[in-house]
C-alpha cells in the first residue's frame, strides 16, 4: 500500500559541503540518505519531498560534520497481508515467477499461479498451463493477493513477499479479461434461453 507520510529524522552533512547552498545540500542529503530505505513504522521510502531543516545543526567534537534535524514528506510503500496488488512479471524461475510490486519484488510460487499443471520453459521465460493453455511470461501484468510478508530492514529489495493468483478475479490481466468475457457470454445465453421459454 502506498501512502504519504511526514517524517522527522537527522542527517549528517560532511564538512566539505559547508560552503555550498545549505538548502540544496539538505535536500540532496535527505534524498541520498532515506530514499530506498525501510522504516519499520512506515515501509519503504520511495521518494522524499518538501524537505525542511528543523532548528540549527549540531557539530560533534572529533567528527567535524554537522548533524541536522529535518522534516520531510515521503511517499512510502508498505506491503500488507491480504492486500490485492498489481504487478509485472520480471523473472521466471523453476519454482515460480518474481514480480515487481512497487519498489520491491515478490514471488508467486508455482503452486499459487493457477489451478492447473504448469509447464516451465526457462529458456523462453514462460510458464504455461497444461490444460488451460494460459501463459505467464516476463512482462505479463498480473493482479495478485499478498499472502506472506517478511521485510528485510537493512536491504528492503531482499525482502520476502509471497503472492497468490489462485482465486477469482486474480491472475494475469488477460486471463481476468477472458474470464469476464466468458461470464458475460454465459449470462447473455441464459437470458436468451429465459426469453425464449416465456414466449412459448
Amino acid at each position: 500500500m502506498y501512502k504519504m507520510v511526514t517524517i522527522e529524522d537527522t542527517i549528517r552533512i560532511p564538512p566539505h559541503l559547508f560552503s555550498e547552498d545549505l538548502k540544496k545540500v539538505v535536500e540532496d542529503m535527505v534524498h541520498k540518505t532515506f530514499e530506498g530505505t525501510y522504516k519499520k513504522d512506515y515501509g519503504v521510502i520511495v521518494v522524499t519531498d518538501k524537505v525542511e531543516p528543523v532548528g540549527e545543526g549540531i557539530i560533534i567534537h572529533g567528527d567535524g560534520a554537522m548533524y541536522q534535524k529535518v522534516k520531510f514528506d515521503a511517499l512510502v510503500f508498505m506491503p500488507v497481508l491480504q492486500e490485492v496488488v498489481n504487478g509485472l512479471v520480471c523473472e521466471v524461475v523453476e519454482f515460480g515467477a518474481f514480480c515487481h510490486i512497487g519498489p520491491i519484488d515478490a514471488l508467486v510460487h508455482m503452486s499459487q499461479i493457477m489451478n492447473d499443471f504448469i509447464e516451465i520453459d526457462i529458456d523462453n521465460e514462460r510458464l504455461t498451463g497444461k490444460e488451460s493453455k494460459k501463459v505467464l511470461t516476463v512482462g505479463s501484468k498480473i493482479r495478485a493477493r499478498i499472502v506472506a510478508v517478511s521485510m528485510n530492514e537493512l536491504s528492503p529489495r531482499e525482502s520476502k513477499i509471497g503472492l497468490t493468483m489462485r482465486q477469482p478475479a486474480l491472475g494475469a490481466h488477460e486471463w481476468i479479461e477472458e474470464d469476464r468475457k466468458e461470464k458475460k457470454e454465459e449470462l447473455t445465453e441464459k437470458k436468451k434461453k429465459k426469453g425464449g421459454k416465456k414466449k412459448k
